[in-house]
């Protein structure tokens, strides 16, 4: 069953956008400042921009394969289904941990409120009450509306403004020297030059940590099957989005910083909250520590229904058991999955804050990896129907800067994160082989990029036709009774050059299963037909056709011939025939059948796509994906 495209620009806006608004802005900075002072806002831009170039990669994905499981999705389809399992199950910890972070600032808050100061015993034991309730309102199947979704949005970012243009009148300079260097026992220490070996380090050290700032980029691609006109408006949305999300970050971070000593700033969880309190007073503080909270709930809630997705995404590809993917008849929600996950993150919350943002940052890096890879391997792998709406540009440099830089920052994230990264690589490898790969066969692109080095490999066309469905289902094409008629008629790509005759005998030779006929009946038949007049329309198209005494029957059989049929001495190389056998009740199809055609060989394109493509599967496609006019009809 097809989701429903009710999803526009405001709407991607709005998920990408509030799905970054959240912790990695409300608490990350204490943190990041205590690790390189000032220059925290330097290691901002440069993972929002980094964040930029990976994104448009995912982008270029999502704008071909619009579909529910975002990225897993992807990355299922090129590399197949060992690493659809590795990314699947590390796109889900990545979201998991993204939600226990937001659980973690929504459960900072209420025990603030609650006791005036922020205790992290305190804070985990409702950090656990904090999750039971998003399982159980995600378990119960709540809608949160899309437009609700853009309302929520439009008020952080008034909030944001607000905050920004204000604070600008008391910022103080001053403030921002030493500007790479550490902040314990409230000094500056270990001050060294940006342009120093030791400050560059120390910058994209930073940069890897608040690089989770950014990881609700990849919470929009869940949704793009939802969206209407997919391509433009992923595309928009989402780079408006992170856009508009680095411009504001660094601004906040700007006043921020030039707003509070950096005794306070250090290390402090509520940092926007503190300065707000500075630059407004007491409603000041209330009012970003409400905002903070719609951004925190926003994001624990989305993020746990997107997460809970993605094992269920896997029971269907045959990845992971069946129960992971049960839908509960009343609730139609995933609830084993989302039990499953709600269970990881309340295991998630032992871990300590900076090691919890470091191992979602480091997942996140390692799907930025893996979308890179797929862009490449795609579009070296000659699928015909990968074609996205929007193009990653400067390939390959940008993808393999990406691989490269991404790698990077993974490894600068320290030992400690690697080895739980790599226990999620371990565990999904043994998930694949113990379980999945008794249970799937797919077919991937990597295996059509192989294709092109060696031919023992013999591939069916699997990809292909999924991707084709894809695109009819992106570019929102309602199939007509010729589409349905192309994808069940046979194909034939016969070699030539051929005669009238010959072609006539190799027809009905087919065509004696279908119609209660001889093959010499058959073939008086359409000789009689092509005496009355040609049924060559061009010298490259012909459509014989007779009309036979039997009830309710109409068959379709396609033919290409690339070195020319001779129909007469005017029509001497026709390279495409389109064959067919109606009843006389059936005679509004037929003449909807020859509309259909007439309207297909008038495309621009027409016959140099017909002679291009391979096989009869692509000349399936190359008809399929034409963007003739379809006719629709009631019954």
């Amino acid at each position: 069953m097809n989701l429903k495209k009710e999803l526009g620009f405001w709407e991607v806006f709005s998920i990408a956008s509030g799905a970054m608004i959240s912790s990695g802005i409300f608490i990350l900075p204490g943190i990041a400042f205590e690790k390189s002072g000032p220059s925290m806002i330097l290691a901002y831009f440069l993972g929002g921009i980094l964040a930029l170039g990976g994104i448009l990669n995912v982008i270029e994905l999502a704008t071909a394969m619009p579909k529910a499981g975002g990225d897993y999705f992807f990355v299922m389809r090129t590399l197949g289904p060992l690493v659809g399992t590795i990314s699947g199950i590390l796109s889900w910890s990545a979201l998991s941990l993204k939600s226990a972070f937001a659980i973690f600032g929504i459960s900072s808050f209420i025990d603030g409120i609650l006791r005036g100061t922020v205790n992290i015993h305190d804070v985990l034991i409702i950090s656990i009450f904090v999750t039971l309730f998003f399982m159980v309102l995600n378990a119960v199947g709540v809608d949160i509306a899309a437009k609700f979704e853009v309302a929520l949005v439009v008020i952080l970012l008034a909030v944001m403004v607000i905050y920004i243009i204000f604070g600008m009148k008391t910022v103080d300079i001053s403030r921002y020297t030493p500007f790479v260097s550490s902040f314990k026992n409230g000094e500056f220490i270990d001050a060294v030059s940006i342009f120093s070996y030791e400050g560059i380090h120390r910058v994209i050290g930073t940069a890897s940590l608040i690089f989770v700032s950014f990881g609700g980029l990849l919470k929009a691609t869940t949704v793009a099957e939802e969206v209407k006109d997919a391509g433009s408006n992923i595309t928009k949305g989402m780079i408006t989005s992170i856009m508009t999300i680095i411009v504001l970050y660094v601004l906040i971070l700007i006043i921020t910083v030039g707003n509070i000593d950096g005794q306070l700033l250090a290390g402090s969880l509520s940092p926007i909250s503190d300065t707000a309190k500075k630059i407004f007073g007491t409603w000041g503080f209330y009012v970003i520590d409400f905002a903070a909270l719609l951004a925190f709930f926003t994001t624990a809630n989305a993020g746990i229904m997107a997460a809970s997705r993605y094992p269920m995404a896997l029971s269907r590809d045959g990845l992971v058991p069946p129960f992971m993917g049960k839908v509960n008849k009343r609730s139609k929600t995933p609830v084993n999955s989302i039990i499953f996950t709600g269970i990881f993150i309340m295991l998630s919350l032992m871990l300590p804050l900076e090691l919890l943002a470091k191992t979602a940052s480091a997942v996140i890096l390692m799907a930025y990896i893996l979308t890179s890879l797929c862009v490449v391997i795609l579009r070296e792998s000659n699928v015909e129907n990968y074609r996205p709406v929007f193009k990653a540009p400067l390939y390959p440099w940008l993808q393999i800067s990406c691989v490269v830089i991404f790698d990077y920052f993974m490894f600068s994230l320290g030992w400690k994160v690697l080895k739980i990264n790599l226990f999620f690589i371990v565990l999904s490898t043994m998930v694949y082989f113990l379980y999945g790969k008794k249970r799937t066969s797919s077919e991937y692109a990597l295996l059509h990029l192989l294709l092109r080095i060696t031919e023992n490999l013999r591939l069916t066309h699997g990809l292909e036709e999924e991707l084709r469905d894809i695109i009819h289902e992106r570019d929102e094409v309602e199939l007509d009774e010729f589409d349905r008629m192309i994808k069940n008629s046979r194909i034939l790509d016969l070699k030539g050059p051929l005669t009238l005759d010959e072609l006539f005998v190799i027809e009905a030779r087919n065509l004696t299963h279908v119609v209660k006929k001889s093959e010499k009946e058959l073939i008086d038949l359409f000789n009689d037909r092509e005496r009355e007049a040609s049924t060559a329309l061009t010298e490259f198209t012909a459509i014989p056709h007779i009309v036979v005494d039997e009830k309710d029957l109409f068959y379709l059989m396609v033919v290409r011939c690339r070195e020319g049929i001779r129909f007469n001495e005017k029509k001497k190389s026709v390279k495409a025939v389109f064959l067919f056998i109606s009843s006389p009740t059936l005679r509004k199809t037929h003449l909807r059948t020859l509309a259909s055609i007439a309207s297909l060989t008038r495309e621009e394109s027409y016959e140099k796509e017909w002679m291009n493509a391979k096989n009869e599967n692509y000349l399936r496609d190359m008809i399929l994906l034409s963007k003739r006019k379809r006719i629709h009809h009631k019954f």
